[in-house]
């Protein structure tokens, strides 16, 4: 097994996202690249602590590679935005990748060349590659969100 740690904005969605990829095993939200030990979700969305909310994974590398993990992350937010994603506005909505060793930081590095280079637009990607510190996982309510907002939307009208 390994890791991979990324974060697109809110984590409610890319979560969902990478929990349905074949080859990743688990995912976990939380809070990383902040100063704060053991952060709340109200301490990181005050902008004080430096935390970015991300998703955090495990996947087999034999079943998927973290270069295509890195396509799945590109894929599922705007790169370009900084400190936003969407309506969601705050340096903890920020484009990551929290890199685990120094293959991944090639990769990584690599990826956002390529995405840059095939961008025609003039914008440029703003995500950064910082060294995966301390993952903090969010409070209970807030892992599989979407999952749990969809079966009782579903118990509600289905």
């Amino acid at each position: 097994m390994a890791k991979a740690t990324f974060a697109a904005g809110c984590f409610w969605s890319p979560e969902e996202t990478f929990r349905q990829v074949t080859g990743v095993t688990a995912t976990r939200v939380g809070y990383t690249g902040g100063t704060t030990e053991h952060p709340t979700y109200q301490d990181v969305c005050s902008g004080t602590t430096g935390h970015a909310e991300a998703v955090d994974i495990d996947f087999d590398p034999a079943r998927i590679s973290y270069e295509e993990l890195l396509d799945v992350f590109w894929s599922i937010h705007d790169p370009t935005t900084k400190n936003r994603q969407g309506p969601d506005i705050g340096s903890q909505y920020r484009s990551v990748i929290f890199v685990h060793d120094a293959e991944q930081r090639a990769a990584a590095e690599a990826s956002l060349k390529a995405r840059q280079d095939m961008r025609t637009d003039g914008r440029t990607v703003v995500t950064q590659i910082v060294d995966a510190p301390t993952f903090w996982p969010a409070e209970d309510y807030h892992q599989r969100f979407m999952e749990k907002r969809r079966h009782k939307l579903g118990g509600l009208f289905g």
